[in-house]
């Protein structure tokens, strides 16, 4: 393997971190921002690019960084190395909201595996961070949030993080899966992925589901979230801007703030 060989294991149920143990000289690269505690004997690194390699050369590295800069990450990730001589350390990394922490083998995947580019929280050292554009034009245009999604590339293991449940399908070859471009996490490299505009005028004004869903034609392996954080980032906004009666469901709403004299 090329990939460090970490052990782990995914801690707690709404909100997820998963505990790293490394062995000496063992690393693992997580996005700026998601490490929660670590061990004294953990020294943490700052690097340019993905981190997946320190024998790239300086325009191997510039590439990583802005193959990252196109999906909207960081420009640098954080390296965290067991420098004790004498065992192991653990390193642990916490879930940016509700949801659950899903453990990729990469190996087991083919070597490959796609997903949300907001949806990759760490990995071994060793596995390439970078994105993958979709072939079809349909795609590119107006697949929004699926439009440039995130490569693991590696034999080692990676976690992806999801909001709310998870549903993993194994789609049989030909079966096809409409899901709504937020929701879908990830999928292994040979389920074929293309944006499907939703048919009817009504439906896709008034539907409420956006204009366009990811459609999916196996074979592969795909994982669907049911709470995508641009979803619940919107509930939580709407909320916010109704206020008073209508937040808590009184059918009176806006016109109960007016008879209460706090119409405004």
């Amino acid at each position: 393997m090329n990939a460090h060989e970490i052990d782990y294991r995914i801690l707690g149920s709404e909100m997820q971190y998963v505990e790293i143990e490394l062995d000496p000289g063992e690393s693992v690269v997580a996005e700026a921002g998601s490490m929660m505690m670590m061990d004294q004997n953990i020294h943490m690194e700052t690097v340019f690019g993905d981190g997946s390699s320190d024998n790239k050369g300086f325009m191997g590295k510039l590439l990583g960084a802005g193959k990252r800069l196109l999906t909207g990450e960081s420009l640098f990730m954080t390296v965290f190395t067991n420098q004790s001589s004498y065992g192991k350390e653990t390193v642990n990394f916490a879930s940016p909201y509700p949801g659950k922490i899903i453990p990729m083998d990469l190996q087991d995947l083919g070597g490959k595996l796609i997903c949300q580019k907001d949806s990759f929280l760490c990995a071994a050292k060793g596995v390439s961070v970078g994105i993958a554009f979709q072939r079809k034009l349909g795609a590119g245009f107006f697949g929004g949030e699926g439009f440039i999604m995130q490569k693991l590339e590696g034999d080692g293991l990676a976690f992806v993080h999801a909001g709310g449940s998870i549903c993993e399908r194994e789609l049989r070859p030909g079966e096809v899966l409409r899901v709504d471009t937020g929701c879908l996490v990830a999928m292994t490299q040979d389920v074929d992925y293309d944006i499907e505009m939703v048919k009817g005028v009504k439906t896709a004004l008034f539907g409420g589901e956006g204009l366009f869903f990811a459609t999916l034609r196996g074979p592969g392996r795909v994982w669907i979230q049911s709470l995508p954080f641009s979803r619940l980032a919107d509930r939580m906004a709407s909320a916010s801007r109704a206020g008073g009666r209508k937040e808590e469901g009184s059918i009176l709403g806006g016109l109960g703030n007016l008879l209460d004299g706090d119409g405004r």
